[in-house]
């Protein structure tokens, strides 16, 4: 049997009964679901940390880790027009590289969005207590913080995990459509905060501009700074739109609302993104809020706009949860898809005729994540989920080419612009980054693949439906 077979593209979108996704949402929700997952901790929380590794020019780092995932994310919308089936990259690369790279790419997956959701759990809760002791009201450390901070669990971020999972229970078009809602909260909020920072710029404040570099290196302190550093976990703010692909299934007009989705989305995502940098580094010297874990509204505050910080530090509490609804989505729509393909226990792709959600697979993602929350650093997660990341977005590219030379005359909804320019400026920019990672979160990523490996010769080759129909 090939470690390389493939599944048929022209029956990529026929599944059982029974393990079907229902038909429900269109563009709008999917631009709110792609705005809801990139505009979240990664502003809120990740400036004051780009800012510590780069300064001023954090402001670079932005727009390189922009650049990148806007060629990544043209290469998505080609393959998700074509595949408008769920599971993302994983289900692109199984049926355009074959199965082993596949389990690979979604076993990557599987460490982007649990961290992912783990970390922004751990930002919520960041941002509730911050809150409520503005108000007055002192949690106990022991339960608002895991071991690494010196707490026994963090309660907030594993009850907002199980809160998030209850509503997707709840029917996906429901969650799209209260989600769409806490967005604009989201959104306005930050509006606010460039309004009332902007007339602050200060020239003097970007100087000087780059004071640790352009390229990673190790400083005096064995910190690694640089553009490319900073470019490297700002990154995690930039990605989300992968989160809409694996709604393809769920689209009820994936040839037209994938492609507005992924791109709108990311478009609208970056400029917000450069105003609020501009904002917050023109505002305030990088050295007052680099290693705050609530840059935005601590800058608010040393403006002497309490109220502002209020409503950023209140939005921030509303509208997170946004970020963990919609890459929790994905996460469980990953496990789903490889659960149907045999790669997981197939028990847990069953489908409720009810409600038309993945029950088991939901309750189980659940599990995993508060479980991870419970005990998360948010440093350390933010960089090893990137390099998850950064190695579907690279897949995807990979089969952007492969497809456009494999199969040229097969009909594409949406064509990426410049494909021979596009995707090989989104896999080396997907590797630079990579490159620019810690060397410790590189370490932890090839022992997660060689544990995956594992697991794939172990159980999930003999049990793939693929296999068992070559074989018959």
């Amino acid at each position: 049997m090939s470690l390389l077979r493939r599944k048929s593209l022209d029956r990529i979108t026929e599944h059982e009964e029974g393990r079907r996704l229902v038909p429900t949402l269109s563009w709008p929700h999917l631009m709110a679901l792609g705005i809801g997952a990139i505009v979240g901790t990664g502003i809120y929380t990740l400036i004051g940390v780009g800012a510590n590794l780069a300064g001023p020019a954090v402001l670079l780092s932005f727009l390189i880790a922009g650049l990148v995932c806007a060629c990544a994310a043209l290469a998505y919308a080609e393959m998700a027009t074509m595949m408008p089936a769920a599971g993302s990259a994983y289900t692109y690369s199984y049926a355009v590289l074959g199965e082993m790279i596949a389990w690979i790419v979604g076993w990557s997956l599987i460490l982007e969005y649990s961290l992912v959701v783990s970390t922004v759990a751990v930002g919520w809760s960041g941002s509730v207590v911050e809150f409520l002791t503005g108000i007055g009201v002192d949690l106990p450390q022991a339960v608002v913080a895991g071991p690494n901070a010196g707490g026994l669990i963090n309660l907030p971020a594993v009850l907002i995990t199980f809160a998030v999972a209850g509503l997707l229970l709840v029917g996906t078009r429901e969650s799209a459509t209260l989600n769409a809602a806490l967005v604009l909260v989201k959104v306005a909020a930050l509006a606010v905060f460039v309004a009332i920072a902007l007339p602050y710029f200060n020239p003097d404040n970007l100087d000087p501009f780059m004071p640790y570099g352009f390229a990673k290196h190790m400083d005096a302190a064995g910190v690694e700074r640089g553009v490319m550093a900073a470019a490297a976990i700002i990154f995690f703010a930039f990605y989300g739109f992968d989160a809409i692909s694996t709604a393809a299934e769920e689209t009820k007009n994936p040839g037209r609302d994938l492609s507005i989705g992924i791109i709108g989305s990311m478009i609208g995502c970056t400029l917000i993104y450069v105003l609020v940098a501009l904002a917050a580094v023109g505002a305030m010297h990088y050295a007052v809020f680099a290693k705050s874990a609530a840059p935005l509204a601590l800058i608010m505050r040393e403006l002497g706009q309490g109220a502002a910080a209020g409503i950023v530090s209140g939005a921030a509490v509303v509208a997170l949860p946004t970020v963990l609804l919609a890459f929790f989505y994905g996460q469980s729509r990953i496990f789903f898809v490889m659960a149907r393909d045999g790669l997981l226990p197939r028990s847990l792709s069953k489908v409720s005729e009810k409600r038309g959600t993945p029950v088991a697979i939901t309750l189980f993602t659940a599990v995993v994540t508060a479980a991870l929350a419970g005990v998360a650093r948010l440093d350390e997660i933010a960089a090893l989920a990137n390099a998850g990341t950064l190695a579907a977005f690279t897949a995807v590219a990979v089969c952007l080419l492969v497809l456009r030379r494999r199969e040229p005359q097969r009909p594409r909804v949406f064509r990426t612009p410049l494909a021979w320019v596009v995707g090989p400026l989104a896999i080396l920019g997907c590797l630079y980054l990579f490159i620019s990672l810690p060397a410790k979160t590189q370490l932890w990523f090839g022992l997660w693949n060689v544990l995956g490996l594992v697991v794939y010769f172990a159980y999930a080759r003999g049990h793939a439906l693929l296999g068992h129909a070559q074989d018959a």
